[in-house]
């Protein structure tokens, strides 16, 4: 009987970018520069310099992140493909994404191609960025022993309610975002419910409660535009199957079918990512080996957290690469 392979290839979201991030890579491999270009040209900007040179207000801006990340998370891989002689179908047994990295972890695995990525990547940034004015919306992180998803979930329904001066009862939207794992949830929703999430966490003890610098709710029933703008941009885009399943950050569960995977992309806009599930639901499929596959160290560390038993590395610059290749 053929034994699965037991490595997952995971690929990182948005607050993983950095300024310089992929030149080191454009610099040492001829495939890494022909994806850059390929992002580029899709994109009709010269991305890559920003990403090589900043400034980082501009590379944070999500419309420009998203697609940023993506192209050294397929950057990295096609180093690995290219030069190491990785074959994702043969080596890998699954691979999964933290929001954006969903999008990465199919470009990877068959199921998009790098330009019509960065493409759909660009108009999610978009999206997401139009679909809530400036100052309405935001998000939070609650970090401490015991916070998990139920917990955060009961703070949420707390801070979504709130009285008036005139003794009227009211509603506002909050509601988690991310299910990270190692005692961190992320939440998002009306500003003013953000607030009060964070007061009420304080209050009961929650070691760190704190604003993300981020432009928008991301993960969230506000998001509701932005995936209606992706319904309508999945429909007209051509999925293949991928050559290894994918794990969604909305199901927690491996998925094969290209219309399944249109409808999850579309459900992840507004849905929580469920990373912590998602990592649990590898390892119980078999994964003990999880290697994080561009910008950053974030996912390798989460990992860690939710499962101390597994190994992880990350794999974003030349030295990884060399290292990565030197074990296989």
């Amino acid at each position: 009987m053929e034994v699965m392979p037991v490595q997952a290839f995971v690929f990182p979201g948005q607050g993983s970018q950095s300024v310089g991030m992929g030149r080191d890579l454009a610099e040492a491999f001829a495939p890494a520069r022909e994806v850059f270009q390929e992002v580029d040209e899709a994109l009709g900007q010269h991305l890559s310099k920003l990403m090589f040179e900043g400034p980082m207000e501009d590379l944070t801006r999500t419309d420009n992140a998203q697609p940023a990340l993506m192209a050294v998370s397929l950057a990295v891989l096609r180093v690995l493909e290219r030069e190491g002689g990785v074959d994702i179908r043969r080596d890998v047994a699954l691979v999964a994404g933290h929001s954006l990295g969903e999008y990465s972890a199919l470009a990877a695995a068959g199921a998009l191609g790098i330009a019509q990525t960065a493409r759909l990547l660009r108009l999610r940034g978009n999206a997401m960025q139009a679909a809530v004015p400036p100052g309405r919306g935001g998000m939070a992180a609650l970090i401490g022993v015991g916070m998990d998803m139920a917990r955060a979930a009961s703070l949420c329904a707390e801070a979504a309610t709130y009285t008036d001066e005139a003794g009227k009862a009211h509603k506002q939207i909050i509601e988690v975002a991310n299910d990270n794992g190692g005692g961190q949830v992320v939440v998002a929703g009306e500003m003013a419910a953000i607030d009060r999430v964070i007061d009420l966490a304080k209050a009961q003890g929650v070691k760190r409660a704190l604003k993300l610098p981020v432009s928008a709710p991301f993960h969230c029933s506000m998001m509701e535009p932005a995936a209606e703008a992706m319904r309508q941009a999945l429909d007209a885009t051509g999925i293949n199957a991928p050559v290894v399943p994918v794990v969604a950050n909305v199901t927690a569960a491996k998925v094969t079918d290209p219309a399944m995977i249109r409808d999850l992309l579309v459900r992840q806009i507004t849905g929580t990512v469920r990373w912590r599930e998602s990592v649990d639901a590898m390892v119980a499929m078999g994964v003990d080996s999880f290697v994080e596959i561009g910008a950053g160290k974030v996912l390798a560390g989460l990992v860690r957290r939710i499962n101390g038993d597994v190994a992880t590395r990350s794999v974003g610059t030349p030295a990884d690469i060399e290292a990565y290749l030197a074990t296989r």
